[in-house]
């Protein structure tokens, strides 16, 4: 990875250094309105498909289903292909620019990860513990970033996302994990490493850029307000998902040309 004019040298060195860094502003007041428009619509009515909080069984989540707030969506899936605004957030140029920076070769949009409009509601959203995206996915190479977009404000009581610096460069043992690969919280290793943890404090308008080695995690809203993200995730074009694995469902979307062209 090499520095490029769509990213300063400071916020590419912090990105090499955290494994994260937060592009300010990158939404203007007109896109924020425009994209909550359209999720607020996609949610009332619910348009599916969606991941409902009591289907990922984690702190706080509802037991299942049918119990009381079972029924609160957690995400809105496959937000790509929900309409040419997603798709243009997606492709979203500064994101692109400095994606592409970053990874430092021609970079593509899984359709396959993350993909979605995360949700947080009052109430009954869940807390989420410390992981490793590269958890889920199975790529020739662990080096994947994802960008979050904030619609709105995001802090820790709204459950804003928490990291922990430098993460995306370390080796971790797998009994350091639990059985689900989340951090074992009991072990003094990794009681003493989540002391080190920030919470990512964003505007709205701002975009996240993370390392999908980053441990992170997020804690629950509990003001009165719904929060909205959203979150994309990128490959470099010669990394490539291993064939028959969740990551190869769908075809990737090339950044370059408008996101015109499918890559297999």
């Amino acid at each position: 990875m090499s520095p490029d004019v769509a990213l300063s040298e400071r916020a590419f060195a912090a990105f090499q250094r955290d494994g994260y860094v937060v592009l300010p502003g990158v939404l203007d007041t007109a896109a924020i309105n425009a994209v909550t428009r359209f999720v607020e619509d996609s949610l009332d009515p619910l348009v599916g498909p969606v991941e409902y909080e009591a289907d990922v069984a984690y702190p706080g989540s509802p037991a299942h289903r049918q119990a009381l707030g079972g029924n609160t969506p957690r995400r809105l899936l496959h937000a790509y292909a929900r309409s040419p605004l997603m798709r243009e957030l997606a492709l979203h140029p500064t994101v692109a620019d400095a994606v592409t920076a970053l990874i430092g070769s021609p970079a593509l949009m899984s359709q396959c990860h993350h993909n979605c409009v995360m949700t947080k509601y009052p109430g009954y959203s869940s807390a989420t513990l410390w992981h490793q995206d590269i958890r889920y996915w199975s790529f020739d190479q662990p080096e994947l970033i994802s960008a979050w977009f904030a619609l709105g404000s995001e802090q820790r009581g709204n459950g804003a996302l928490q990291v922990i610096p430098g993460t995306h460069r370390f080796e971790f043992d797998r009994g350091r994990l639990d059985a689900d690969l989340f951090l074992r919280p009991e072990l003094s290793s990794n009681a003493e490493l989540m002391t080190q943890a920030r919470v990512v404090e964003l505007h709205a308008g701002d975009v996240l850029l993370f390392h999908c080695r980053l441990f992170h995690a997020a804690g629950r809203n509990t003001t009165s307000a719904v929060k909205l993200s959203l979150v994309f995730t990128y490959h470099a074009e010669d990394n490539l998902p291993i064939p028959g694995t969740r990551s190869a469902i769908y075809p990737s979307i090339a950044l370059s040309h408008g996101g015109a062209n499918e890559r297999e």
